[in-house]
């Protein structure tokens, strides 16, 4: 179950409120896009109709981070590639311990949707948070440049296990592998054994999408 100082952060996110007192790459950014975008509560529609939005906080990310030393120049080789991923391509870090991973943020409407989901992420599944090194470019699109600890699998995650964890944690089964956590305002999808690793018993969430929702403000 989350604490209250959890569930006060989650809120903060799904209502847009800047974040104070983090120092992290990935709140810079997701404050800097708060304080000039709309933080939506329709995150599930209207793709198309968002695409102008996108490709102006696209702009704001690309001048940011060149002008604070986030640019990423030096990538991956490929012979360091692993796999790609729906929105990602991963890499092996050259320490061995951690991946590298290139996200398009392909399943978010807009960049503030994405690094939302990234920080939820963060804060639901510590033992697999992302790092932002920064952001690139490449073939005129832009990626976030994740790194993520490397988790190798000793079992293969069951579906049964999976969603006794996020019952557990307040997420109910909407359909198949797709998950409401309806006080919190959170939609978390695609929870299946390809994105959860199992090791030494323990399940690692290393890749989820999260979507904020309209939500009951009574959360504490």
């Amino acid at each position: 179950m989350f604490s209250d100082d959890t569930r006060l952060k989650i809120e903060n996110i799904t209502q847009g409120i800047i974040i104070q007192g983090q120092q992290d790459n990935c709140t810079a950014i997701r404050n800097l896009l708060c304080a000039g975008f709309p933080t939506s509560t329709t995150v599930k529609t209207d793709f198309e109709g968002k695409a102008i939005i996108k490709k102006e906080q696209a702009k704001c990310l690309e001048n940011y981070s060149k002008k604070n030393n986030l640019w990423v120049a030096d990538l991956p080789t490929e012979d360091r590639y692993l796999t790609r991923g729906g929105e990602a391509r991963i890499y092996l870090h050259e320490d061995g311990m951690n991946v590298i991973k290139l996200n398009d943020s392909v399943y978010y409407a807009t960049w503030l949707e994405f690094f939302n989901s990234i920080l939820l992420h963060n804060l639901i599944f510590e033992n697999t948070s992302y790092i932002l090194l920064g952001l690139t470019k490449q073939d005129d699109v832009l990626y976030a440049v994740l790194q993520q600890p490397f988790i190798t699998s000793d079992a293969q995650a069951e579906l049964e296990d999976i969603k006794k964890l996020l019952e557990f944690n307040g997420f109910n089964n909407t359909k198949r592998n797709d998950y409401l956590h309806k006080d919190l305002g959170l939609i978390l999808e695609d929870m299946h054994d390809e994105n959860i690793i199992v090791n030494s018993e323990t399940l690692f969430f290393i890749d989820t999408v999260f979507y904020t929702v309209s939500h009951n403000p009574g959360l504490r």
